[in-house]
């Protein structure tokens, strides 16, 4: 079984209202998922679409094909980067929250990663920056928790 995975982020601002898109084909199915949060980041988005789509996978499978146009998690990916960063504790990394997810969800399948330049006309990665803008111009967007809460160092209390 082959399952195609294309994906996008987006945020209007960074940080700002940001959202992602996710195409996924699998025999002759079709499905596409977006999701709007209120305060985000690009790279976040970027990396919680591909965690998403990953999570979306019921039965493992030995071809799963990520495409997407984020070299920040390709490159962190293919070139070990993510894997350094774990054994490291994520110290002084960005998102450690969403990496530690997808380092959950990525060695349950076989995935190959293909990278596509953003905007070039490539119709699935095309259509993942569609819904992943339209998902940030929703009425209701969800709460990014860590990047809104958790993150933020405590207030200095002698300044």
């Amino acid at each position: 079984m082959s399952i195609e995975i294309y994906t996008d982020g987006s945020s209007k601002g960074n940080p700002g209202k940001g959202g992602y898109g996710i195409v996924i084909k699998k025999n002759d199915s079709y499905t596409e998922i977006s999701k709007g949060y209120r305060m985000t980041t690009n790279n976040r988005m970027e990396l919680l679409a591909i965690i998403v789509a990953l999570e979306k996978i019921e039965k493992i499978s030995d071809n799963v094909i990520v495409t997407s146009d984020s070299k920040y998690v390709i490159d962190a990916v293919t070139k070990g980067w993510v894997f350094n960063w774990e054994k490291k504790g994520f110290k002084k990394k960005k998102n450690p929250d969403l990496w530690k997810r997808f380092l959950k969800v990525y060695p349950k399948n076989r995935v190959v990663f293909k990278w596509v330049p953003g905007h070039s006309g490539h119709l699935e990665n095309e259509r993942c920056d569609q819904l992943a803008v339209e998902a940030s111009t929703y009425d209701e967007l969800e709460v990014d928790d860590y990047f809104e809460n958790i993150r933020k160092e405590p207030p200095n209390l002698f300044s």
